[in-house]
C-alpha cells in the first residue's frame, strides 16, 4: 500500500475515523487491525516475516524480564549464579539478534553475499539467485524491535506480557516506510492510552500531512524524473549536466525523505500519538558528523546506544583503551578507540542502506571524514586561532555549510550511481575541466531529460520555500512553523492546509503524466 495513493488515504481516513469511533480502552485493538491490514496487503510473505520479529523479540522480553527478576533473588555472595544469570541472559540476546539480523542478512543481502563470493573465489557470474521478497520496513521494526531485546537485557523496564499489545508496537503502520526507530518505553505507552478526539491535534497532523505531500509530490517526484532519466543514458552525458543530476538527487532524497517523515508524524498526530523527530534541517549542518544528527536522526541514536556504547564499553576495546593511552601520548591515545567505533558504526550505517560495494565505500567515506575530524581536532583548533577565525562567527558558519553540503553532495555520487566504479568515473567527469561543459545546462540538453520549463521553475520556487520555513526553524529552534502557525488565528491554519492541497491537485496529482514514486527510504 503506497503511501502516495488514494487506497492509503482511504485506509487512514477509515482507520481515524473508527479509532475515535470506538471506546478509548478498545482503541490500540484498531490500531492492531489497521497494521495488519497495512502489511498483509503487501503479501503473506510480509505478514509471515513481521511475525517472525514479533514473537521472538516478544519472547526473547518475557525470559529476559524473568531472569532480571531471578537476578534480584541471587545472595551477593553466589559469584556463579550470578555468572550464570548474566550467561543466560546474553544467550537470549544472542538467540534474539541471530534470528532476527539473520532474517534481514537473507532477504537483503545474501544474493549480494553469494555474488562476491561467486566473483571473487569461483571467477564466474553463473549463481543462483534466490531473489527473497524484501517487505516493506523490515530494517526499521527489526531494530526497532531488537532495541526492546537489548533495553530488556540492561533491565531498563518490564517486558510487555501481552503479546497482542505487543505487536501493535512491532508493527505500527505509519513509521513502517521511514522509521522513526522508535524506543517501546516513549512509543508504547501512547498506544494504551484513550485518545479523545482533538480538533487541534487533528488540524495540525493534517497541516504536517499536507506539508510531507508537498514535497514528496510536487518536489521530489519532479526532481526523480531528471535523475532517471540521467541515469538511463549517462555515458555520454558532460560534467555540468552530471553535476546537475546529482544536485537534482540530493533534492530528491531530501525531499523525499523529510515529506515522509512529516507524513508519518503527521498521521500519528491525528491518532493522539508523539512520535520522535527524526529529521532536523540537515541543510544547515556545520559538520558531516552534525548531518547527520540532523538526518534520519533514530537510526543514529539507535546506533549510539545499541552499537557504538556496546562497542566502546566492551572488555577488548576498554583494554585496547588503556594500552592506547599509554603507547600513544596526547589527545590521540584518548580518543583512538573512540574513533575506531564511530568508524564502525558509520560503516555499518553505509551497509545498512543496501547490499552493494558502493554502500560499503559510502560508509567508509563517512567513517574516514568523521574519524580523522575527531583525531585532528586539536590541529583544526590550532589552526583557526592562528588565523583568528571564530567558530561564531557567520562567515565561517556560512564556509561551514557549504563545506559540509560538498561532501555529502560528493557521497550522493556514491549512493545514486548503479556501481562504485561509475560513481568515481561521474565525479571525474564533473571536475575535469575539459569534460564540463557548462552550456549544456541553457542550450536545452536538460529540457530533455523528462521535465518542461516549468517544472523546472516549480521545483525551483518549492525549493526556495522549503529553504525559507527551515531557515525559519533553524533561527527560532526548537519553535517550528507549525508552532508559529498555531499562534496565529483558526482562518490562517486552515488555509495552511488549503493551499498546499490545492498545490498537490493542480501541480501534483492533476498534471500531465504524474506518476507518484514509492519513497526511497522504503528499500532501506
Amino acid at each position: 500500500m503506497y503511501f502516495v495513493s488514494g487506497i492509503f488515504i482511504l485506509f487512514v481516513l477509515i482507520t481515524v475515523l473508527v479509532y475515535y469511533l470506538v471506546p478509548g480502552k478498545y482503541q490500540w485493538v484498531i490500531l492492531l487491525a489497521g497494521n495488519i491490514v497495512f502489511y498483509l496487503w503487501g503479501g503473506p510473505w510480509a505478514g509471515i516475516y513481521l511475525l517472525v520479529t514479533t514473537v521472538s523479540t516478544f519472547t526473547a522480553g518475557l525470559l529476559l524480564d524473568k531472569l532480571n527478576i531471578k537476578k534480584k533473588d541471587i545472595p551477593k555472595d553466589d559469584i556463579t549464579g550470578a555468572k550464570k544469570n548474566r550467561r543466560l541472559k546474553k544467550s537470549v540476546v544472542a538467540a534474539s539478534l541471530l534470528i532476527n539480523f539473520g532474517m534481514l542478512f537473507a532477504v537483503k543481502y545474501l544474493d549480494f553475499t553469494i555474488g562476491a563470493f561467486a566473483n571473487a573465489f569461483l571467477h564466474t557470474d553463473d549463481y543462483p539467485v534466490l531473489g527473497l521478497v524484501m517487505p516493506v520496513g523490515i530494517s526499521f521494526y527489526i531494530f526497532q524491535s531488537v532495541g526492546y531485546v537489548i533495553d530488556c537485557y540492561r533491565n531498563k523496564y518490564r517486558a510487555e506480557r501481552n503479546p497482542l499489545k505487543f505487536a501493535v508496537f512491532t508493527s505500527y503502520f505509519p513509521q513502517m516506510v521511514q522509521g522513526p526507530i522508535s524506543r517501546y518505553d516513549k512509543l508504547a505507552p501512547q498506544f494504551f492510552e484513550a485518545h479523545r478526539f482533538d480538533a487541534e491535534n487533528m488540524r495540525d497532523g493534517i497541516q504536517r500531512v499536507m506539508w510531507g505531500y508537498f514535497k514528496k509530490m510536487i518536489i521530489a517526484d519532479r526532481a526523480a524524473v531528471i535523475v532517471n532519466s540521467f541515469f538511463s543514458d549517462y555515458e555520454n552525458a558532460g560534467g555540468a549536466v552530471t553535476a546537475f543530476a546529482i544536485i537534482m538527487y540530493c533534492i530528491n532524497l531530501y525531499c523525499d525523505f523529510s515529506g515522509g517523515i512529516d507524513i508519518t508524524i503527521g498521521i500519528s498526530k491525528m491518532l493522539g500519538i508523539e512520535l520522535a523527530e527524526n529529521f532536523k534541517r540537515p541543510i544547515f549542518a556545520r559538520s558531516l558528523s552534525e548531518y547527520w544528527r540532523r538526518w534520519h536522526i533514530t537510526l543514529g541514536t539507535w546506533m549510539r546506544d545499541y552499537v557504538f556504547y556496546s562497542i566502546t564499553l566492551s572488555k577488548p576495546f576498554m583494554k585496547m583503551s588503556q594500552s592506547a593511552r599509554k603507547k600513544i601520548k596526547g589527545r590521540a591515545g584518548k580518543i583512538i578507540t573512540t574513533s575506531i567505533a564511530t568508524f564502525i558504526v558509520y560503516l555499518l550505517i553505509g551497509i545498512w542502506h543496501g547490499a552493494n560495494f558502493r554502500y560499503i565505500f559510502y560508509g567508509v567515506w563517512n567513517g574516514a571524514i568523521i574519524t580523522a575530524s575527531l583525531l585532528l581536532e586539536g590541529v583544526y583548533d590550532s589552526v583557526k586561532k592562528k588565523l583568528g577565525i571564530k567558530d561564531d562567527s557567520k562567515p565561517w558558519a556560512v564556509f561551514s555549510v557549504i563545506r559540509t553540503a560538498f561532501i555529502v553532495f560528493i557521497g550522493r555520487y556514491i549512493t545514486r550511481a548503479p556501481r562504485l566504479t561509475v560513481a568515481f568515473m561521474l565525479i571525474g567527469r564533473t571536475f575535469n575541466p575539459g569534460s564540463f561543459r557548462a552550456a549544456e545546462l541553457w542550450d536545452g540538453t536538460v529540457l530533455n531529460m523528462g521535465l518542461k520549463a516549468e517544472d523546472l521553475i516549480i521545483i525551483a520556487v518549492s525549493v526556495v520555500i522549503v529553504l525559507i520555513i527551515e531557515w525559519y526553524e533553524e533561527k527560532h529552534d526548537p519553535e517550528s512553523f507549525g508552532m508559529f502557525l498555531k499562534k496565529r488565528n483558526g482562518f490562517i491554519q486552515w488555509i495552511a492546509i488549503l493551499i498546499p492541497l490545492l498545490v498537490i491537485l493542480f501541480f501534483g496529482i492533476m498534471r500531465d503524466s504524474y506518476i507518484a514514486s514509492e519513497f526511497i527510504y522504503k528499500q532501506f
